[in-house]
C-alpha cells in the first residue's frame, strides 16, 4: 500500500467513528481513561523495553542530550502519565455544555452548545508522554485523533497506542478513536496535511522547523504551538533574592522544555547589584551565559552575545542576558524577539506590573513568577496538547475546552420566516 493511501485510510477510519465518539456519555469516556491507566501499569516493562531501544538508537544516531532527555521514560514518568489520566477523569467534561440561551421575539429559543472538533491530527517530536496526553484529551472530549510522533520514539509510541487501543476494545469502544502513523517518511506527514475531507484540525508540537513546515504546507486548519523564546525582565525595583530564585528555576528546573527562560533582560539601575550574584548562581549549576557588553562588565566569564542569541530557543543550560535602559526597551526587545509564548516581569512597581500585563503580547504573561508554570497541569486544566501561541480558537495551554467548538441549537414551535 502506498504511504498516501495508508494515511488516507487512517483518516477514513477516524471520520467513521466520530459520530459514535460524539455521543458517548461522560462516564463511559472516564472508564476508558481509567482502563488506559491500568493498561499502562500492566504493560510497564513492555513500555520501558521499547523506550530503551528507542533511546539506544537515538544515542547511536547522535541525538542531542536534550532530545534524549525528552525521549526517555522511566517508572516515575509513566506513573506521572497514569496520575494525569486519573486527574483528567476528575475534570468536568465540557461536551454538551450549553454556553448561553436566549429567546427571540418570534418565540425561537437559540443557544450554543459545546461539541467535539471531530478528527484531530497531531505531529510531534520526541516526547512519548504527548501520545498519552493527546489520546486522553481527545477521548475525554469525544474526538478521534491521528498521531504522528517523531521517528526517534516510534517503538515507544507503537506500544503506547497498542495499550490505548486494547483498553478501548475491552470496553467495546472503537479502537480507531486513536491511531498512529507508523511511517517515518516525509510523505506521510505531507499526506496528513492535505486531508481536509477527514481531518478537522492539525496541531504541530515541536521545534521551529516542524511548525514552519506545517504552516507552509498544510491545507488543514492549524493550531500553532510551541516555540518558546521566553523572557524574564528584572525591573529596577525587583526584589533581588526573589529574582535570583525565579531565574534559577525558570532556566534550570527543566531546560529542555518550551517554557524555560531563554533570555534575561535586566534594568541598568539594578544591574550592578543583581548581575554578579545572579551570574554566580548560574555558574554553580553549569549555565553558560551569552551577554551584551554591559553584562560582561559584571559577569566577566560570560561569552559575548550576538543577534542570533536574542532569537534562539536554546532548550539547554544556556542563557542570553541583556542590560536595558528602561521598561520600554525591555518590552520592545520582547516584541521583536519573543515567540508569544511566556514572558515575565520581576518588579515591586505596581504600575510596571500592570503595564507589562497589558502591553506584552504572549499566551501567558507573569508578574513575579517563573515562566515554567505555563502548563496545563499547573493551570488546573489537566493534560495539554501543547501551548498555543496564536490568537484564534485557542491560546495558551490547550486543555479540554480547546478541543471543542460551538454549534447553535434552536428550539421552535412551528415558526416560519416571512
Amino acid at each position: 500500500m502506498l504511504i498516501e493511501e495508508y494515511v488516507l485510510q487512517l483518516g477514513k477510519n477516524a471520520k467513521k467513528v466520530t459520530s459514535k465518539l460524539a455521543g458517548l456519555d461522560s462516564a463511559t469516556k472516564d472508564r476508558a481513561l481509567l482502563a488506559i491507566a491500568e493498561g499502562l501499569k500492566r504493560n510497564l516493562v513492555r513500555i520501558l523495553t521499547a523506550n530503551k531501544e528507542d533511546v539506544v538508537k537515538g544515542i547511536a544516531n547522535g541525538l542531542q542530550s536534550n532530545f534524549i532527555e525528552r525521549l526517555s521514560l522511566d517508572e516515575e514518568r509513566i506513573e506521572s502519565m497514569i496520575t494525569g489520566l486519573r486527574e483528567l477523569v476528575k475534570l468536568e467534561d465540557p461536551i454538551g455544555d450549553v454556553e448561553k440561551m436566549w429567546r427571540r421575539p418570534n418565540g425561537l429559543e437559540i443557544g450554543q452548545i459545546r461539541i467535539p472538533l471531530g478528527v484531530v491530527a497531531m505531529i510531534y517530536e520526541s516526547r512519548p508522554n504527548v501520545t498519552i496526553d493527546a489520546a486522553a484529551l481527545c477521548i475525554k472530549t469525544g474526538n478521534a485523533v491521528i498521531l504522528r510522533g517523531g521517528s526517534e520514539a516510534l517503538l515507544t509510541n507503537q506500544v503506547l497506542v497498542e495499550v490505548i487501543r486494547e483498553a478501548l476494545e475491552e470496553l467495546a469502544l472503537p479502537p480507531d478513536a486513536v491511531q498512529l502513523i507508523t511511517f517515518s517518511e516525509r510523505e506521510a506527514v505531507l499526506a496528513l496535511m492535505k486531508m481536509n475531507d477527514y481531518v478537522d484540525v492539525l496541531i504541530p508540537r515541536g521545534g521551529a522547523g516542524l511548525i514552519k513546515t506545517v504552516l507552509n504546507n498544510s491545507t488543514v486548519p492549524v493550531i500553532e504551538t510551541g516555540v518558546g523564546n521566553c523572557h524574564i525582565f528584572v525591573d529596577q525595583t525587583a526584589e533581588i533574592e526573589s529574582a535570583r530564585q525565579i531565574i534559577l528555576n525558570a532556566k534550570t528546573q527543566r531546560p529542555s522544555v518550551c517554557n524555560a527562560v531563554e533570555t534575561l533582560l535586566v534594568h541598568k539601575e539594578i544591574a550592578p547589584l543583581f548581575l554578579p550574584p545572579c551570574g554566580d548562581d548560574l555558574k554553580r549549576v553549569g549555565v553558560q551565559i551569552r551577554g551584551c557588553p554591559q553584562v560582561r562588565k559584571y559577569i566577566p566569564w560570560a561569552k559575548e552575545a550576538n543577534d542570533e542569541d536574542w532569537e534562539t530557543e536554546y532548550l539547554d543550560l544556556i542563557l542570553a542576558i541583556k542590560v536595558v535602559t528602561d521598561f520600554d526597551e525591555a518590552v520592545s526587545h520582547i516584541a521583536r524577539f519573543g515567540t508569544r509564548h511566556s514572558e515575565s516581569i520581576i518588579t515591586t512597581d505596581y504600575y510596571h506590573a500592570r503595564r507589562f500585563l497589558q502591553v506584552v503580547d504572549a499566551a501567558a504573561v507573569y508578574v513575579n513568577a517563573s515562566t515554567r508554570f505555563t502548563d496545563g497541569y499547573q493551570f488546573g486544566l489537566g493534560a495539554e496538547l501543547g501551548i498555543s501561541t496564536q490568537k484564534l480558537h485557542a491560546r495558551g495551554p490547550m486543555g479540554l475546552e480547546a478541543l471543542t467548538t460551538l454549534k447553535y441549537i434552536i428550539y421552535g414551535n412551528g415558526q416560519t420566516r416571512e
